[in-house]
This record gives C-alpha cells, structure tokens and sequence, in this order.
C-alpha cells in the first residue's frame, strides 16, 4: 500500500464524516504526528530507553577491574566546573591488568572527596610529594626507585597508566608510592590535611594550545590557592613544559601569587633539577625543537 499523506481535500464527496474522522485519528495529518508513537507503544519505547541510559549510567560507574580503580570516584559531587583534564579508556595490557588486580588494593586509592588522608600511615612517615598526572608512570617510578626516603602520591586518571606504573614500581622494588586516581581538585580541596606535603610536581600537563582553551589549563591562580595550604613552609612547587607559551603562563601566575616565592635569583626559569629524569614525552618534545622549561617555587 502507498505511505502517500492523507489529503482531506481529496476525500470522497459523499463520506465527508469519514475523512474528518481519518484526519483525526492516531495516524494524524502531518508526517510529524504520523511519525509519533502512541499509547502503549510509546510507554514501551520510553521504557526501554530509559532502562539503556540507566544501564550506561551503571556502566561508567563500574570498575573495569573488581578491587581497581572505580570509573568514577567521586561521581556523588557532580560538580559543574571547567576540567583540565579529559578521561579516556584505552587498551589494557595483560601486564597492566595483573599490576591492577594484585597491587591496587595495597598502593591504590580513589580519589572520592569522603576523607582526610593520614599520609603517615599511607607511607610510613616518609615525607611526601604529590605529582599531578603522571602519564604512563616511567619517569615516576624512576624517581621513586632513586629516592626510595621520599613517598610520592600520583595522581592520573589513565588506566593503563596506572596499571604501568604500579607494576613498574613492583618490579624494581619500590614501596613508596601511592597512585591515586581520580581528580586532584578533588584531592587538594578536600582530602589533603594543611601543610601536610612536602613538595608538588606537575611535568608537562595538558598545554591546552588554543586560546579558547587556556581556561582549562592546571596551573592557574585559583589552582595556586588550592595548592599553598596544603605545603608545608618552604615546600617547592615544581613545573615543567615544552609548550613556552604556556611556560610563559606558568612563570607570570607562580611570580604573581603571594605564597610562592621563585628559587631562582634572577626570578626566571630553573635548570633542570637532577632528580627530575628525561621522560619520554619530553624526548618526543625535544626531537621536535621545543624547549623544555622548568620552574621551582618555594612555598612562604
């Protein structure tokens, strides 16, 4: 049969009564009514998209690995703020999943906003640096394995990352490091007790290169404010880029804010510190022509 609309105008002469009451049936005299579900068909379909949402909802809420990192961790604030990061789910190793299955219930912790950590007792009273994403955890897991006196807190939000570094501080033995995964505006704004960090490292974060975007980019001064409380006097803030405009951004927000103070006399960009490795993301960099900046500011 032809899908063609009804056009009343067209009806047959003597049944006017019958096309008045097709028109105004369920099948409607638009596409748009026709197209519209009715009565309980319409209740089944909304069901069944309901129970999809809901289902995703679980989803992303679920630990990919039972015992690991959840999806969400403090999925409960549901905060509306602008992010300076992205979650992305990728590929597991087989390797990474072991790392996450054994040792993520013993070096692991989410990031949920439900409690003050006791940083003595998560690190046996090693005074401790908190990094702020530590990408696939090699450079990390080096400085841990250097400095084995220094407990450090990693925060990301990349599995497979996580997955990495635990399994790489196993492998060389370390035992002082913690990875935390979620958000670290959570951590600093919530979770953290004043003065109770040694030292902050953020090494090469998102630069953010577009100027619509430099709003989500980490250091900025209101990140500042989150951060001073929680170091201890003279604790350093430690950065590093390859991106200079955003080098140059960093270096203007640190030297504006009123409890930090800039290491270096000349109030410009630090050398290289020793401890700080080569990491693959800055080799990457550096094949390309970049210039890597690092700034170390002490907090007052």
């Amino acid at each position: 049969m032809s899908e063609q609309p009804l056009n009343p105008t067209t009806a047959a002469a003597p049944e006017p009564e019958a096309a008045t009451t097709v028109t105004g049936s369920a099948t409607g005299s638009t596409a748009a009514d026709a197209a519209a579900p009715a009565g309980p068909a319409a209740d089944e379909a909304a069901a069944l998209r309901a129970a999809s949402f809901e289902r995703a909802r679980r989803l992303r809420q679920e630990p990919r690995f039972p015992g690991g990192p959840a999806a969400d961790p403090a999925g409960s604030h549901h905060e509306r703020r602008i992010r300076s990061f992205q979650p992305r789910r990728s590929r597991v190793t087989t390797g990474q999943q072991d790392a996450l299955e054994r040792l993520w219930p013993k070096w692991g912790l989410d990031i949920d906003g439900k409690r003050v950590l006791d940083l003595d007792q998560l690190f046996d009273g090693l005074p401790v640096v908190l990094e702020i994403g530590f990408g696939m955890g090699e450079a990390t897991a080096q400085m841990a394995a250097d400095d084995p006196g220094t407990g450090i807190l990693a925060v990301d939000v990349h599995t497979p990352g996580q997955g990495n570094l635990l399994g790489l501080a196993d492998k060389a033995g370390s035992t002082n490091v913690r990875v935390a995964n979620g958000d670290a505006v959570i951590l600093l704004r919530e979770m953290l007790a004043p003065e109770s960090l040694d030292g902050l490292r953020v090494y090469f974060p998102d630069p953010w290169p577009k100027a619509r975007h430099h709003k989500r980019r980490l250091i900025q001064p209101e990140f500042l404010d989150l951060v001073a409380p929680v170091l201890k006097p003279g604790a350093i803030i430690h950065c590093a880029t390859d991106w200079e405009p955003y080098a140059e951004q960093m270096l203007e927000v640190l030297t504006a804010h009123p409890r930090f103070a800039n290491t270096e006399a000349d109030g410009g960009y630090a050398p290289r510190p020793a401890f700080r490795p080569l990491t693959r993301f800055e080799g990457q960099g550096l094949d390309k022509g970049h210039v890597v900046h690092d700034l170390l500011f002490a907090r007052i």
